[in-house]
């Protein structure tokens, strides 16, 4: 189900960031996108939010929705796992890999980085993701948490990209 559009309100924690807060802000991004929600993800971004995902250019959130809206129609059983790599004041380097399947059944891990810079109110005006995809046989996968009860969110005692080596 997705969620209603809201107003922007503060998405806090708000910049300047510590390394905690910068660890707790990238656990809440990292959990909404687990759910595969565009509206949910879309409202931790400013309303005129500027991306680069690949070749594809979404600007403000109504783009956003539109483009991720199309992302998990492609990439079923999607699963995310983000990682801190750096942060300063009101930005974020992360880390990540995902896990999805395309229509035929092919597994893939897209492997990544994100530079994120936030507004005052702890919003994302900018994110700039470079991302590669790597064929991967189902026996090689290594994110196998539910969808339910939690809406995707990775358990907390589900081992990190650094713990599994990616």
């Amino acid at each position: 189900m997705t969620t209603s559009p809201q107003p922007s309100v503060p998405r806090p924690p708000l910049p300047p960031f510590t390394r905690e807060t910068a660890i707790q802000k990238i656990r809440l991004a990292e959990d909404a996108w687990n759910s595969r929600d565009p509206v949910r993800v879309s409202l931790a971004y400013t309303e005129d939010s500027r991306w680069r995902n690949r070749a594809e250019f979404p600007i403000g959130r109504a783009e956003i929705v539109d483009f991720l809206t199309r992302k998990w129609a492609r990439e079923n059983d999607y699963r995310l796992i983000k990682e801190l790599w750096a942060f300063a004041d009101n930005r974020i380097a992360v880390r990540f890999a995902y896990e999805w399947h395309d229509s035929a059944g092919q597994w893939f891990r897209s492997y990544g980085n994100e530079n994120w810079e936030f507004d005052e109110h702890g919003l994302m005006r900018l994110r700039f993701a470079s991302i590669n995809d790597l064929e991967i046989a189902a026996a090689d996968r290594k994110y196998h948490w539910p969808r339910e009860p939690n809406n995707g969110r990775r358990p907390d005692n589900h081992p990190g990209l650094s713990e599994l080596g990616l």
